[in-house]
């Protein structure tokens, strides 16, 4: 065996180990758990649990409201949360595949969406206390506004898509501080930016991308599902900060949504249910917060007492601006 050969085979060695390691060692989370902010969370197709798919509340390190529907309906659709978020008045907008409603505390179901049969939605976000915004996977598949206070169709936007496998069209859709709508299309393996009429003005090569959000500083953070990373690229499309395996002591699974705080920080969310090993799941973390120096300053492995199941999306309650308005979108 030559020189060559034997250092690669050492290289392969040792990146085996590592993710051995990465793998198998117990992992203490840095922080104070779930004592560390209070949040609002939920997260998609946690198969232990058939009979409910829950989101939770979490004050002081303890849940302190808790809202479940069933994984199938009747007719056999699947239901999972895939998206919430608090309103200032405390109501609850969340989409849930087969569906999208508002919650009040006292969980009320004050407003309620059924998608259309061939449909789902993955994405319901805020626009005021009135009025949300949807994608609604399909053939076509389409951006929706609703006013939920009269149920009344503001805007439908076409989105084109390569695809007619519904389920694989678009996942978490947002709209910017611009009134345009970034579209996370993950069969083309990009991230559009469209006008409110359906025009596309900007793009960027995104692989698996699940989620992007228009920062302030007018850069774009991408989600990079089951490829694992978290992107920040500016309008050339240059990435200027990433995280990655490489970066993380903990298995990364599908990294399905992130956001910017205030501090700098980021927010992701580790999403494992795509491991039908569901033993292994305790082995990650479900959400971490890491610095601009990729330093995790804190990371939440719950599952048990309180068992929170896998994570799609975390909403923090204590940072400062108007959820209403799209103003946590940093």
């Amino acid at each position: 065996m030559n020189l060559k050969c034997s250092l690669f085979f050492l290289l392969l060695a040792g990146s085996l180990a590592l993710q051995a390691q990465i793998t198998t060692q117990p992992y203490k989370p840095p922080g104070k758990g779930l004592k560390q902010h209070p949040f609002l969370y939920a997260g998609e197709w946690d198969t232990r649990h058939p009979e409910a798919q829950s989101m939770f509340l979490v004050r002081g390190g303890k849940v302190v409201w808790k809202y479940s529907i069933p994984m199938k309906l009747a007719n056999g659709n699947i239901q999972e949360f895939d998206d919430v978020t608090m309103l200032s008045n405390g109501n609850i907008v969340f989409a849930c595949m087969s569906g999208a409603g508002i919650i009040s505390p006292d969980k009320n179901l004050i407003w309620e969406f059924h998608c259309p049969e061939g449909t789902e939605t993955h994405s319901c976000q805020p626009i005021g206390k009135d009025s949300v915004l949807m994608a609604l996977n399909g053939t076509p598949g389409k951006v929706l506004i609703y006013n939920t206070a009269t149920n009344k169709l503001l805007n439908e936007i076409i989105i084109p898509t390569s695809t007619a496998n519904r389920h694989g069209q678009f996942r978490h859709v947002r709209i910017t501080p611009q009134h345009t709508i970034m579209v996370p299309q993950m069969p083309e393996g990009k991230v559009v930016e469209y006008t409110m009429e359906g025009k596309e003005i900007w793009s960027v090569e995104a692989k698996s991308a699940w989620s992007a959000i228009r920062l302030h500083n007018g850069n774009t953070l991408i989600s990079g599902d089951g490829k694992s990373y978290t992107r920040e690229v500016n309008t050339k499309g240059e990435t200027v900060w990433e995280f990655t395996q490489a970066d993380a002591p903990f298995k990364l699974y599908n990294n399905q949504t992130a956001n910017r705080l205030a501090n700098g920080n980021t927010v992701i969310c580790n999403w494992c249910a795509g491991n039908k090993n569901t033993e292994e799941w305790k082995t990650t973390v479900q959400v971490f917060e890491v610095t601009p120096a990729k330093k995790i300053v804190w990371a939440l492995s719950s599952w048990d007492y309180p068992d929170l199941g896998p994570s799609t999306y975390i909403q923090l309650l204590d940072e400062e601006g108007n959820p209403d308005n799209g103003e946590l979108q940093r």
